[in-house]
């Protein structure tokens, strides 16, 4: 038998640089551009920004009590097993598991593709040869990360290095221009607070929550953090604290150089941007590094995800197979190799808009609505001296997360909300099906009455 196991060697500057590089990756490049655009190019697109870091702390939040009270691998798998309870824990978690599947690979694709989409502003690429790039992006990731968690922390660290590089520049470089303030000068020009601007704002808020997302990656990697009772929360939170004024700023500074109908219209504005105020050779340098950061985020995301699997295997809840790990390495290597495989097949197949707004209204339900009342229902059974990070004004932060994710999921496409259901459901359906055959809820309790009621009776 194995002796492998997961190590808690991952500490709190290496938690924070893991977070960090999967929430900036190739998001904020990308759907700047649709952020404008569907607030009609007007700087109220600043505010888009500004609610996806109030949702992101909110949820941290939630986050925060169940990471530092279940610090294991797999992250979303045991908050709903144990929000839910022994018996409704087992067909929710599963379903998180299920709509995972599909939905980690879509997350990994959309952050291969958007790098396809920015190296194309340094070679000009056909359709089928950005296809061929972020294919092989994802192919380089599994093959970086076929190694043991120590060196993958230090592996973060250095591509962490790269987001601060290119924030940096572009912050530095717009109050270098001149004219910086002049987007929040002109933040509520035009402003009409009708029902008109909520949708609007809720379609923008779509693809700034999927740029935020990955502040809490490290819950998925709960078994591998050290002094998880404090890192966990603590990671989070300066995650998202220092994610929210890098965005803001950068977006402030973008503005304050380009003209919004330039931003809504382009494919790498971040790279235009840099040419007018650097030049091209500059802009060729400052793409060079968004691929750098695009590349860090889907390592990011690739290792966190590959976790869940392993958790349910291990667990009992998933395919045996996926419990499996590396016999020297101590890693889950048939998770990695099949979220890798899948990603890799999603990656050829679809197209960048289409696959951010899939992300969210695949996750919403099941991950943060579920596991948000899951806690509710665990603080009920438990009571609040159980959790080992306590959130301030409960439950008022909870209540605030679910209102917020039920907003966003329905200013998804009516679509990607039609196909998260289905998802949904043919994962009731699967389940029930492995619950027959295994004799799990709710077909445990009938077999057992059964076998009562057929035990012969004591005639004595």
């Amino acid at each position: 038998m194995s002796n492998a196991h997961l190590s808690r060697r991952i500490s709190l500057l290496q938690a924070s640089a893991i977070n960090m590089i999967d929430m900036v990756g190739i998001g904020p490049f990308v759907v700047m551009s649709f952020v404008v655009e569907k607030m009609h190019e007007e700087y109220s697109f600043l505010y888009a920004w500004i609610a996806g870091a109030v949702l992101s702390f909110i949820d941290g939040m939630v986050w925060s009590e169940l990471g530092a009270t279940f610090p294991l691998a797999g992250g979303s798998y045991n908050f709903l097993k144990e929000g839910f309870g022994e018996k409704w824990g087992m067909p929710v978690s599963f379903l998180f598991v299920w709509q995972t599947m599909i939905q980690a690979p879509l997350v990994i694709a959309s952050a291969a593709i958007g790098f396809a989409q920015y190296f194309n502003y340094l070679v000009p690429l056909s359709g089928l040869e950005s296809k061929i790039v972020s294919g092989a992006v994802v192919v380089l990731i599994v093959f970086l990360l076929y190694r043991k968690i120590e060196a993958i922390g230090k592996i973060s660290v250095m591509l962490w290095i790269g987001v601060f590089v290119i924030m940096g520049w572009i912050i530095i470089g717009a109050f270098m221009h001149g004219n910086v303030t002049m987007p929040l000068q002109h933040l509520n020009d035009n402003i009409e607070l009708n029902s008109g601007f909520a949708a609007a704002l809720g379609f923008a808020c779509v693809k700034t929550v999927y740029s935020y997302l990955g502040y809490y990656n490290v819950c998925h990697l709960g078994g591998e953090i050290v002094n998880p009772e404090k890192n966990i929360p603590r990671s989070m939170f300066i995650s998202i604290a220092v994610i929210c004024f890098l965005y803001l700023m950068m977006n402030i500074s973008v503005a304050s150089v380009l003209p919004l109908h330039t931003i809504a219209g382009s494919s790498f504005v971040v790279s235009e941007y840099i040419n007018v105020i650097a030049g091209p050779t500059a802009a060729m340098i400052a793409t060079a590094i968004i691929l750098w950061v695009a590349f860090a985020s889907v390592f990011s995301a690739t290792l966190g995800y590959s976790r869940i699997p392993y958790a349910a295997a291990k667990d009992g809840a998933f395919f045996a197979v996926f419990a499996k790990l590396h016999p020297t390495k101590n890693f889950p290597y048939i998770s990695l190799l099949i979220l890798g495989g899948v990603a890799f097949i999603f990656s050829l197949l679809f197209r960048l808009g289409d696959v951010i707004t899939a992300i969210l209204a695949m996750r919403i339900l099941i991950q943060f609505v579920g596991q948000a009342i899951g806690l509710l229902l665990l603080h009920k059974r438990k009571g609040r001296n159980f959790f080992k990070w306590k959130m301030p004004l409960f439950p008022l932060p909870v209540l605030l997360a679910i209102a917020m994710w039920l907003f966003i999921f329905r200013s998804t496409e009516i679509h990607m909300m039609l196909i998260a259901g289905i998802i949904i459901l043919a994962g009731i359906i699967a389940y029930f099906i492995k619950a027959y055959y295994q004799k799990e809820f709710p077909f445990k309790d009938q077999a057992l009455m059964k076998e009562v009621e057929n035990f012969p009776k004591n005639e004595s």
